[in-house]
């Protein structure tokens, strides 16, 4: 097992994960709110540029540059004006070292990704929706175009909600599922979900709803490609279930989040 260790500033606990630890990286926990990527990047490595998104629930992985670039030609996909612009995406990957990238969640998975031999990482938000549409193999798409190896790579999902919690409907099921069994029947989808070897489905009282371990299914879709589960490190904390630590929208349906990031070495 990977350990998890709490860590303080001013008082306020945050996480990291030992696999992680080559990295200047943390989740952290609602005490920090409102603290922005800005300020909390100071926690981490004060000489980091900072990165951070408008997410949006999607499957897009940027680099620094290519938001640089965003910023500066402007479009649909950049939000706000000014300091405050932010481009569209759910997920960034750092190319040189020095640099900080971040993503907030409240229920959703945030997953960093670090590569022990170039140094690069890799931040991302992983909700039902990205998921579905493999935002995590995204990413690691993206570091393997940049020379990651596979056999390099480490990742870390931090706090987000359990599947013993999370009740979804059959037809958001299949669509997470469908990520990882080709099948055009949602209820085929749904069904060899539940024989699979520690599925991510848990029956539901309810009629047409299922409970959803979305951390499961993402960890199914990394070792698909290959990746062993010695790489992998899940968090073993729930938002909806730890109130004194983090945020969770589905028990407060208040719109605050907490942030997860990592800096890039040489």
């Amino acid at each position: 097992m990977h350990a998890w260790h709490w860590r303080n500033w001013q008082g306020m606990p945050y996480l990291t994960c030992s696999l992680l630890e080559p990295w200047s990286h943390g989740f952290f926990t609602h005490p920090f709110w409102p603290r922005s990527p800005q300020e909390l990047t100071q926690v981490l490595q004060p000489e980091a540029s900072v990165y951070r998104l408008k997410q949006v629930h999607g499957n897009t992985v940027l680099t620094p540059q290519e938001v640089e670039t965003k910023l500066t030609t402007g479009g649909d996909d950049v939000d706000g004006e000014g300091e405050s612009a932010l481009a569209s995406a759910d997920g960034l990957i750092s190319e040189k070292a020095l640099q900080a990238v971040w993503v907030a969640s409240a229920d959703c998975t945030p997953v960093l990704i670090g590569d022990l031999k170039t140094g690069q990482v890799a931040a991302i938000h992983a909700g039902w929706r990205g998921t579905a549409k493999k935002i995590v193999p995204q990413a690691i798409a993206r570091l393997q175009a940049q020379g990651s190896k596979l056999e390099d790579l480490r990742i870390a999902m931090g706090p987000a909600i359990a599947g013993e919690v999370y009740q979804v409907s059959v037809e958001v099921a299949a669509e997470v599922g469908g990520s990882i069994i080709s099948h055009e029947d949602a209820n085929a989808i749904v069904d060899a979900l539940h024989e699979l070897p520690n599925s991510p489905l848990i029956a539901d009282d309810e009629a047409g709803k299922v409970k959803l371990d979305v951390r499961r299914v993402n960890t199914l879709q990394i070792e698909s490609l290959g990746i062993s589960g010695e790489q992998i490190a899940i968090a073993p904390y729930c938002t909806y279930q730890t109130p004194e630590h983090f945020f969770s929208y589905r028990r407060e349906q208040q719109k605050k989040v907490q942030w997860s990031g990592i800096v890039s070495f040489e």
